[in-house]
């Protein structure tokens, strides 16, 4: 098993009570960052399912986390969403707090909690410090949060149109342009990585 980043950085705390705050401050900044990213968020005239950063964010927070720290931040996003602060992609007709979980990006949000897990398994075998595993391990993650989003869409929000009319609305219009900042994204570990060996 490979460290992750932070514990390459915590390991060298003085005490255990000095790691667990840590750990705990960068899972907090993770669970921020993610709620800035859902703020970057642009409306589609042909889907309900907006455009965000936000999966990207979250990935790559996982890579540095680790599998149950990347977790735990998704899931404190999601709580505080669900609490009613207003950490949801602004939207003119979805709304904040748990009502947005039932509406059509519901899957998608769910599903960051296991994206994160899985994307922080791989990078703590050490899947995050070359670019090609890290580009592997990205893509899993984020494979897990369209399945969430359009499994999400097809059963439940759209059942009439079925998985076809969910991959139409929730998978095509974001594939190619996710893909595009995944492979951004997947060049942050590896450098963050040969920076820290220097």
């Amino acid at each position: 098993m490979h460290a992750t980043l932070l514990s390459m950085h915590t390991k060298r705390a003085d005490s255990r009570a000095i790691r667990i705050a840590e750990h705990a401050g960068a899972v907090l900044f993770v669970t921020v960052l993610t709620a800035i990213a859902a703020q970057i968020s642009v409306p589609l005239p042909f889907t309900p399912v907006p455009f965000t950063f936000q999966p990207m964010v979250v990935l790559v927070g996982a890579a540095v986390l680790g599998a149950r720290l990347g977790m735990t931040s998704q899931m404190l996003y999601l709580a505080l969403g669900i609490a009613g602060l207003p950490v949801f992609a602004a939207s003119p007709i979805l709304p904040q707090g748990a009502a947005r979980l039932l509406g059509p990006t519901g899957g998608y949000l769910m599903a960051l909690p296991l994206a994160a897990f899985v994307a922080g398994c791989l990078a703590e075998r050490g899947f995050d410090r070359r670019y090609l595993t890290a580009v592997l391990a990205m893509a899993c993650g984020l494979a897990v949060v369209f399945a969430g989003g359009v499994l999400w869409l097809g059963l439940v929000v759209q059942p009439a149109s079925g998985m076809t009319g969910a991959l139409a609305a929730g998978f095509a219009p974001f594939i190619i342009a996710d893909v595009l900042k995944l492979l951004a994204a997947a060049a942050v570990m590896p450098s963050l990585w040969r920076l820290t060996r220097r």
